[in-house]
């Protein structure tokens, strides 16, 4: 009768509650990493380490709106529109989260592609490195949610020991870059929160995984630990960048990250970037294939698509999608298409949702 029967997860499909920190995390490190200082730096310059703190910090606000939410309707984002609109229009409001997790995983794969490019292979082809880039994610995701967990979760293992090579920096960083702090306006720190907000997306595909977490109430200090987490990582590595260096030379610098990756000196290898890329390829994973999961996911609940299929038909959108975007300012328009939307999504459709959501519940109730 009720249509969230129909869709009750199977227990042996489910992950546990401790592994939403990596879910959370990995889909929210990704390839904004390499190059999102700079662009914080434009409108607060080196305070810009406060709005670092203050977007991390804003999001678990919005993240305990998507829990008393998914409590409420006790299912995904497709559950919470049927409660609140009904069956019919709930489902077709859902399907534009297609669309979005499309442009998503086109916006990390043109990131990813159009670094190694610029920094090692000038001629690779976009057309097939996406090939094979979600070929390797439509194998991953045919291994069911367990399987994409499992690559979220050495997403961010395997590539830990990374954050010991920023301390080769430390040897010509001046942190005295920092000082005056609170130099800029509320508003520039404000304005730079909001554009560190791309960087951070991705914890809002937790509305469409929590069907499948055991005990998600128990999951809840794990995706706020994974908010944390990054949180920290990025003012780390925001607070390094600024020492390192001067605002004039941020301004030249499109990867800051990559950057500073050109003076670690290790016995066995000249070029540490080159490994700090390779690495990047387990990061982005998780981030494309959580997407497009998540979009395959929609597209089963609304017009009972097989997932399978879905994941076929959606891989396929990226494939066309991540070939369209040739020069430079295109990429640009794409990757402020993407934050603009997912900080709308976010930080004014979420909070909408949990107003509708409750006053639903109040009414119900009554």
């Amino acid at each position: 009768m009720d249509m969230e029967q129909q869709h009750t997860v199977a227990d042996k499909l489910k992950v546990s509650p401790f592994l939403v920190f990596f879910l959370i995390h990995s889909m929210q490190v990704g390839i904004g990493v390499l190059g999102f200082q700079r662009i914080i730096a434009l409108t607060a310059g080196y305070d810009a380490w406060i709005s670092v703190i203050f977007a991390g910090l804003s999001i678990h606000l919005i993240l305990w709106m998507m829990y008393k939410i998914a409590e409420t309707v006790n299912g995904d984002m497709v559950s919470i529109h049927t409660y609140i609109y009904g069956n019919k229009v709930g489902k077709l409001l859902s399907l534009p989260f297609v669309l979005y997790f499309c442009l998503i995983a086109v916006t990390i794969m043109n990131g990813f592609i159009e670094v190694i490019q610029v920094w090692m292979f000038q001629d690779l082809s976009t057309f097939w490195f996406s090939v094979a880039f979600l070929g390797l994610a439509i194998y991953i995701i045919y291994g069911g949610f367990r399987t994409v967990t499992g690559i979220a979760f050495f997403g961010v293992i395997l590539p830990l020991y990374l954050i010991f090579t920023f301390f080769f920096t430390f040897p010509y960083a001046d942190f005295s870059n920092l000082l005056p702090i609170f130099d800029h306006p509320i508003k520039d720190l404000l304005k730079a929160s909001k554009n560190m907000s791309l960087t951070y997306l991705g914890w809002e595909t937790l509305l469409f995984y929590y069907p499948f977490i055991k005990d998600p109430a128990k999951s809840k200090k794990w995706a706020h630990g994974g908010v944390m987490f990054t949180t920290i990582l990025y003012t780390l590595l925001t607070v390094t960048t600024f020492a390192y260096f001067s605002e004039g030379q941020l301004q030249k610098n499109v990867w800051a990250t990559l950057t500073m990756w050109k003076i670690v000196q290790m016995p066995f290898v000249e070029r540490f970037e080159y490994i700090g890329i390779a690495n990047w390829n387990i990061v982005i994973l998780p981030n494309v294939c959580i997407a497009i999961w998540c979009a395959s996911r929609v597209l089963k609940r609304t017009i009972n698509i097989k997932q399978k299929k879905g994941v076929i038909l959606v891989s396929l959108v990226c494939l066309v999608g991540a070939n369209l975007f040739k020069s430079r300012n295109q990429l640009n328009a794409l990757f402020t298409l993407s934050g603009l939307i997912g900080f709308y999504l976010n930080y004014v459709y979420i909070p909408l949702l949990f107003v509708a959501v409750m006053i639903i519940k109040k009414v119900k109730n009554q």
